[in-house]
């Protein structure tokens, strides 16, 4: 069965090579590609290369060289016709049927594409004849160089009706052809067809073969509709289709960089100026397939969006639509021009200087989604705040992937802590003045903190500072992810060591963790021990697991929790363990020690006695003397290297 060339060129786009290659090889990524051992033959350094941007494999060791079909073909011992089934399924795709019906439909987009290129051809002349003389001062105008015109393919459609059906006429194209390519439309109530373009500027639009397969127009007169594209025809679906795709894969591949910008003049002005990876979408907000397409170019291109109110909403659209198809690694970036400005402007007065330094600074998705959160929102209140809470939380569940969705739950908590002073799970307790939401600067009341009651871990205690929310190792008010791997060691210390839980139960009590999983299995293990003091850790893992903390527990006793505090392992020694246990609780008591010295201070403040000094220097005495113990601790934690933690939830 002969395929058509598209369906098999959909299937290369859609399949990733290096996923079907490394189902049989172990794969290793270097830079932009992945490198192995042959599967073709025996060898011991590997010389087998992957590239999933070039859609290819190839061993420099025995030559095998080939694309995901013929790799499947090799490996698995199918025909051509059953690799191209296999994948297609995987794809998506349904199979195209051998009819005479579909043999006929390829051989005529096979000869639409023929009909394309003699049409690109009879625009490029017009631009160069006389009645082409306006476009190609616009173009100029536009600051476009003779040799960016012609890299681009430029044309003009003359303002003479019926002049493109005439001079296709005169090369043996019907009007068949014509209306099936988008290039003459008929009248409703009949009569003789007229030109889809007239008096515009062409933009050839290619496939990622650079095979034109429609036009895009820019009005030179009155036009209701400045820009123009061609209608969805059997080649051209332009939620499927970016504007110089084919032109800045190879620059896309070697740079690592890839720009989206929002029309055909930014795309070339770009270009011009030292920024060939640039592509558009066609005069809609981004679709799924075209940022897929995008990904299949570079895992972060940068959306390089006019610095306007319509700029920030494309912006808006393009995360939300791209949140559930976020997988490790695969993002996109928002770089925000000034206003007024967009891409072509920004280059032509100000250079590509200036368009580096915009690039440069663009944002992760991540900010993006809470710039457009916060947008407009009043956060003065709880329930407003908590209304900004749930409409952030709305959005991370929109992710597919569960890595990804746990790293975003986990960046928004800490980014909801720092701008308001507590996160979902209790307040955070900080000095200075705190910036909201909104560009206003105030710290919050003491009266929306947190005070006495009752706690995450223990329960009905004595009042107690905010701050204790902040924990692990001696951390002063660490950042989330590393206060969530030292809680991480704690529990796991405590899980491989129960002993420990009833030597230190009643300080436990008053810990409160930085999230609400991680409270409950502190408590939990608090009151286990307090019914048997007697538990081991396999009768202690049994009781948990009856309990629902089964998918903690394997989060918790894993190894890249370890690496971050030894003593936690279950082969530690009793007295490595019950000394790792301590550090952990020293951090806790020299926080709350530095916070009842704040709290003396402002009472001091406003009551200058002796008795009220006296306590202070206690206090700040206490503080000093285990201030090295508190700084070797800080420096072993950051001394630890970087673990992707597994939210064990």
């Amino acid at each position: 069965m002969a395929f058509p060339p598209e369906f098999l060129d959909e299937i290369r786009a859609r399949v990733a090579l290096a996923g079907v290659v490394g189902r049989r090889v172990k794969l290793t990524r270097r830079g932009r590609e992945h490198v192995g051992l042959c599967p073709f033959h025996n060898e011991k350094t590997p010389s087998f290369t992957v590239s999933d941007d070039k859609g290819f494999f190839h061993c420099f060791g025995c030559g095998e060289h080939g694309d995901v079909i013929s790799f499947v073909t090799r490996t698995e011992g199918l025909s051509f016709p059953e690799a191209v089934e296999r994948l297609a399924g995987e794809a998506g795709l349904p199979m195209p049927r051998e009819t005479p019906g579909a043999r006929a439909a390829a051989h005529r987009r096979a000869g639409l594409i023929e009909v394309l290129e003699a049409v690109t051809v009879w625009f490029e002349a017009q631009l160069e004849a006389r009645s082409g003389e306006a476009a190609r001062a616009y173009l100029t105008g536009r600051g476009l160089r003779p040799e960016t015109v012609i890299a681009f393919r430029l044309g003009f459609a003359p303002d003479r009706r019926g002049a493109l059906r005439e001079a296709m006429h005169a090369k043996g194209i019907d009007d068949d052809q014509l209306a099936e390519a988008g290039l003459i439309k008929r009248p409703e109530g009949g009569g003789s067809p007229r030109d889809y373009f007239f008096d515009r500027v062409i933009f050839p639009i290619t496939d990622r073969r650079g095979r034109v397969i429609a036009f895009g127009g820019r009005a030179m007169g009155d036009s209701p509709a400045k820009y123009l594209n061609s209608p969805e025809t059997p080649l051209f679906h332009k939620g499927h289709v970016l504007y110089n795709l084919a032109r800045a894969r190879q620059a896309a591949h070697d740079t690592s960089e890839l720009i989206v910008a929002e029309g055909y003049m930014d795309v070339i002005g770009l270009a011009q100026a030292g920024f060939p990876a640039a592509v558009a979408p066609l005069g809609t907000a981004l679709t799924e397939e075209q940022i897929a397409e995008l990904w299949r170019l570079t895992n972060e291109p940068i959306l390089c969006l006019d610095g306007d109110e319509a700029g920030r909403r494309a912006g808006y659209r393009a995360a939300l639509r791209a949140l559930p198809a976020l997988r490790p690694g695969n993002s996109l970036r928002f770089a925000i021009l000034p206003a007024g400005d967009d891409p072509d402007s920004l280059v032509r007065t100000q250079g590509s200087t200036a368009m580096r330094a915009v690039l440069d600074e663009a944002r992760p998705l991540s900010d993006v989604l809470w710039l457009m959160a916060t947008e407009g929102r009043r956060l003065d209140t709880p329930e407003r705040q908590a209304g900004l809470i749930a409409a952030l939380d709305e959005q991370v569940r929109m992710i597919a992937d569960e890595a990804v969705r746990k790293a975003y739950r986990e960046a928004i908590n800490g980014r909801v802590r720092d701008e308001f002073g507590y996160g979902p799970w209790g307040f955070v307790a900080r000095s200075g003045p705190r910036q909201r939401a909104g560009g206003r600067g105030k710290r919050w009341p003491d009266r929306h903190r947190r005070g006495a009651g009752t706690g995450r871990f223990g329960r009905d205690r004595g009042p107690r500072s905010a701050g204790l929310a902040v924990s692990g190792l001696g951390a002063r008010q660490a950042p989330g992810l590393l206060r969530r791997r030292q809680e991480q060691v704690l529990l796991a210390a405590l899980v491989n060591h129960p002993t420990l839980i009833a030597e230190n139960a009643e300080e436990l009590a008053h810990i409160e963790l930085g999230s609400p999983d991680f409270c409950d299995f502190g408590r939990a293990l608090v009151d286990l021990a307090a019914r048997d003091q007697d538990l081991d850790t396999e009768a202690l893992n049994r009781h948990l697991c009856v309990q629902g903390f089964s998918g903690l527990l394997r989060g918790l006793l894993q190894s890249d929790v370890y690496v971050h505090g030894r003593f936690a392992r279950p082969d530690a020694s009793p007295d490595e363990a019950r000394n790792g246990v301590q550090d952990v609780l020293e951090g806790y008591r020299r926080r709350q020690a530095a916070l009842e010295a704040e709290e003396a201070g402002r009472h001091l403040a406003e009551a200058m006695t002796d008795e009220a000094l006296a306590r202070l220097e206690a206090k700040q005495r206490l503080i000093r003397q285990g201030e090295n113990r508190l700084d070797e601790l800080d420096a072993q934690s950051e001394a630890v290297p970087e673990v992707s933690p597994r939210d064990p939830s």
